[in-house]
């Protein structure tokens, strides 16, 4: 390939932790998707990045043919498509003209996992239509849809808060897919509900189901509705269904137990300390029943009752814990590590966490994004500029882990706040760069703060570069800027960027006129 193009970095793939958020995902086997069908990951490739570099960098997405000129003589394989697709994946219109493109060669390197892979991007931004279509698209090429087709949708329309539709798709994936409806692919509907806050669908359908012998209740899949209920607050209700499964001689596993518990402490109210030692008398009782049934409570029992101490910013009993767990020779996770790393931050300790986040390292757990977040988020409240830029640049020299979206869209929202634009484009380009982004929220609380300071230019700039990428602007972005833009009397530009928006619309109409994509504007 005869263009020289900037070299993208290739992100690292974060180390595997148990965050406490995400207990439920243990209940399963393996990752959040029960198929055995999974999307591919990021891998290295020269080629891939050299592609993706020329389509983000000089592909214009209203001239569907330009692909084509662009990629004349690229011989794209299946894994090269793969790992383009994945390099795409926060920008759905070029992605589905680079899908086109793949689609009107010859020999089209198209497998059932390229489709899975453009399902997915459309889904994020809520193409649920064009979703449909490629699915039967698949089926008459003889490219059978898998779970995992289905389950890319499923959690997507969970997600848009389109439950009803999740269900029914579930149903009708089994024309689709050879085998029937088991276990395991009830637990990822119920699990998925549950994670949203769907928990009352997800029992409304264990139960109806169960009764008509569409599956066998397991311990896994009353966790998960243990889960499900801890989520929205009902611990009566978690608890209930606890008794429930025993009372049905399912019993009950360490996961089960660890579930209940995080339920218990993360949403207990902690103030005042009557309230706190209420909390920690609830949760030495989960213990003491672990242990009545001879379950030893394992190193995330404890991580969760020492975010308990770090959610009530007690940093003194919270240490002096953390001490007793070694003494008892519980190895530290980096859950373990990050919850008093947050608590020493938020109580103003930051030099004793940063002794922490290097005791970390030399007992050789690798800090994840989170643990760095709690750094970024006390800086931001200091407005400590140099500090969170210094640890944001070590962060990328020392290698340890890969910023996630979460960290960029907090550093993002704190220098544009303290009006360092340079910062803020430096960090912009090494996230698309990373292949992390920039996301719907990025350019979203990038327009809002821009639009704050009055700064409308960018901000239009900005909102156009999103649409142009296929995002959906949420209506409170495009209400901000229309009525900003109004009130600081720029009615010519909001008539120009307007009519940009509008031929957008019809522009990429006609271009993507064989799935149903709905136009990019409110």
């Amino acid at each position: 390939m005869a263009l020289k193009l900037r070299r993208a970095v290739t992100p690292l793939t974060p180390s595997t932790t148990l965050p406490l958020r995400r207990l439920c995902a243990a209940v399963l086997d393996g990752p959040s998707s029960v198929s055995d069908d999974q999307l591919p990951t990021l891998e290295p490739s020269s080629d891939a990045e050299s592609i993706s570099q020329i389509l983000l960098y000089h592909h214009n997405p209203f001239h569907a043919m330009e692909s084509s000129l662009q990629l004349h003589g690229v011989s794209l394989s299946p894994p090269l498509l793969h790992q383009t697709l994945l390099r795409l994946h926060h920008n759905s219109k070029i992605a589905i003209a680079f899908f086109n493109y793949a689609k009107s060669l010859p020999d089209p390197p198209l497998t059932s996992t390229s489709y899975n892979l453009l399902i997915d991007i459309l889904s994020k931004v809520r193409q649920f239509d064009a979703v449909w279509q490629l699915i039967v698209e698949m089926d008459q090429n003889n490219l059978n849809p898998t779970t995992t087709t289905f389950f890319i949708l499923i959690r997507r329309l969970i997600a848009a808060g389109l439950t009803r539709q999740a269900v029914r798709a579930f149903d009708d994936m089994w024309s689709f897919v050879e085998h029937r409806a088991g276990n395991k692919d009830y637990y990822y509907l119920l699990d998925t509900l549950c994670k949203y806050g769907y928990v009352k669908l997800a029992v409304e359908i264990f139960n109806k189901r169960k009764s008509c012998g569409d599956f066998d209740p397991d311990a896994k899949m009353y966790t998960i509705l243990i889960y499900g209920w801890c989520k929205i607050g009902r611990i009566d209700m978690a608890e209930r269904f606890l008794n429930d499964m025993i009372e049905r001689g399912v019993e009950p596993h360490l996961v089960t137990y660890n579930v209940l518990l995080n339920g218990i402490c993360r949403r207990a109210s902690l103030h005042p300390d009557v309230r706190f030692e209420r909390t920690l008398r609830a949760a030495d009782k989960v213990f003491d029943e672990m242990r009545d049934r001879g379950i030893e409570p394992d190193v995330t029992s404890y991580s969760i009752v020492l975010h308990v101490y770090s959610r009530a910013h007690k940093p003194h009993l919270l240490l002096d814990k953390m001490k007793m767990m070694k003494e008892r020779g519980i190895s530290l996770s980096v859950a373990t590590y990050t919850s008093v790393v947050k608590c020493l931050c938020s109580c103003g300790r930051i030099n004793d966490a940063e002794e922490l986040l290097e005791e970390m390292v030399r007992n050789g757990v690798s800090p994840c994004a989170a643990t760095y977040n709690c750094f970024f988020k006390e800086y931001r409240g200091r407005k400590d500029v140099d500090s969170a830029l210094k640890l944001y640049r070590k962060m990328k020299e020392d290698n340890v882990c890969v910023p996630t979206m979460h960290t960029y869209n907090i550093l993002i929202a704190m220098f544009v706040k303290l009006d360092k634009m340079e910062i803020v484009r430096e960090i912009w380009e090494d996230m698309k760069r990373n292949g992390m982004g920039p996301d719907l929220d990025s350019y979203t609380l990038l327009i809002h703060d821009l639009c704050e300071k009055q700064k409308w230019r960018q901000a239009c700039t900005f909102f156009v570069e999103m649409i142009e990428k296929g995002f959906l602007p949420q209506k409170v972005t495009f209400e901000t800027l229309y009525r900003g833009l109004i009130q600081s009397d720029k009615l010519r530009t909001w008539r120009r960027l307007k009519k940009k928006l509008d031929e957008e619309s019809i522009t990429f109409g006609t271009e993507f006129q064989t799935y149903h994509l709905k136009p990019y504007r409110r």
